[in-house]
């Protein structure tokens, strides 16, 4: 059923999308999510987003931010939320059930949760409550910011983010002879830049050469945020005791091992950092959603090794950063 919104609901909902975008790189695998408030007479009385993982949620900090003097107001208010409220106990308790034992009077949400704990069930419960629920106001806008959350729990599979450097002639790196170490393509802003995308994933991953080769710590530390779990792809166990926090040896298809990423560890969003060889696992199976691909201006010529993996795709953009151009893919 198609609703009508009204232009001041679109305002509102604008604000809530605002909101919830300060929670990006801190609520993980949660979604980012927004909530205002607003009385009978158009004032928003209660602001709130999810700001941290396992901490409360937009609704619980929206319903918290709002004084003592208006609590009264709450039963002829609108909430506006990004995303369906949940209806299960989690680290949390369901912010459907917040929303009906503080009266509420309406509720309009912009998206719903494909999580199947929650998929329809928050609106059923505060429907089944006596609350007016109003849904898809700005949806598109919805989806789009919490697109890993949803890509994951749609495909149920982690959200796949592709991430390499190369020399302008399409190389990975030199030749290491003599005990050169590996070629560094990035400069010192792209790197903080690296470091913030890594903080935005659940989980990285590379494979057990590049393991071997350069000993990658795979943390945040150029940046304050959340380090990711990190990943060994070692099909033939090269590193028994690589110390990864998840270390996958069996042979499977890559699809199986995705699943089980998600339904077993709980990661919704992979970012692989790997040599060319497992990049091109994921190019070849078709088990990516975006690339990032850093190119310097440097040229290897003759020193050139590991030929850099070809994305047979038109870049949807591209930005420089200093010397380097970083060309943006998705699917």
């Amino acid at each position: 059923m198609i609703q009508d919104f009204s232009a001041a609901d679109r305002v509102y909902m604008a604000r809530a999308l605002q909101l919830a975008r300060a929670g990006h790189g801190h609520v993980s695998p949660n979604p980012m999510v927004g909530a205002v408030i607003v009385s009978a007479d158009g004032r928003i009385i209660g602001e709130g987003w999810h700001r941290r993982f396992g901490q409360g949620h937009a609704e619980v900090n929206a319903v918290a931010s709002v004084a003592e003097a208006d609590r009264p107001l709450l039963h002829s208010a609108t909430i506006y939320v990004t995303l369906e409220p949940c209806s299960h106990y989690g680290k949390t308790p369901p912010c459907a059930k917040l929303l009906i034992d503080c009266g509420i009077g309406r509720v309009v949400i912009a998206s719903g949760d494909p999580n199947p704990k929650v998929s329809g069930r928050g609106v059923a419960m505060l429907r089944e409550a006596g609350i007016e629920v109003a849904e898809g106001l700005m949806a598109d806008e919805a989806r789009a910011l919490n697109r890993p959350f949803m890509t994951a729990h749609t495909l149920r599979r982690p959200f796949v983010t592709l991430k390499w450097a190369q020399s302008a002639d399409g190389f990975m790196d030199h030749d290491r002879t003599g005990g050169a170490g590996a070629a560094r393509f990035s400069t010192p802003l792209s790197s903080q830049l690296v470091h913030w995308r890594r903080a935005c994933h659940d989980a990285i991953a590379v494979g057990a050469g590049t393991a071997i080769a350069d000993r990658p710590r795979l943390d945040v530390r150029h940046i304050e945020g959340r380090s990711p779990r990190r990943i060994l792809f070692d099909r033939r166990n090269l590193l028994p005791d690589s110390g990864f926090d998840i270390h996958i040896t069996d042979g499977k298809p890559l699809s199986d091992v995705l699943s089980r990423l998600y339904s077993e560890d709980g990661i919704t969003s992979l970012l692989v950092e790997g040599g060319p060889s497992l990049l091109k696992d994921f190019i070849g199976s078709g088990l990516w959603d975006e690339a990032y691909v850093e190119v310097s201006p440097e040229t290897l010529g003759e020193r050139g090794r590991k030929p850099a993996p070809v994305i047979a795709a038109v870049p949807d953009g591209a930005e420089r950063i200093g010397p380097n151009t970083v060309w943006f893919y998705s699917r």
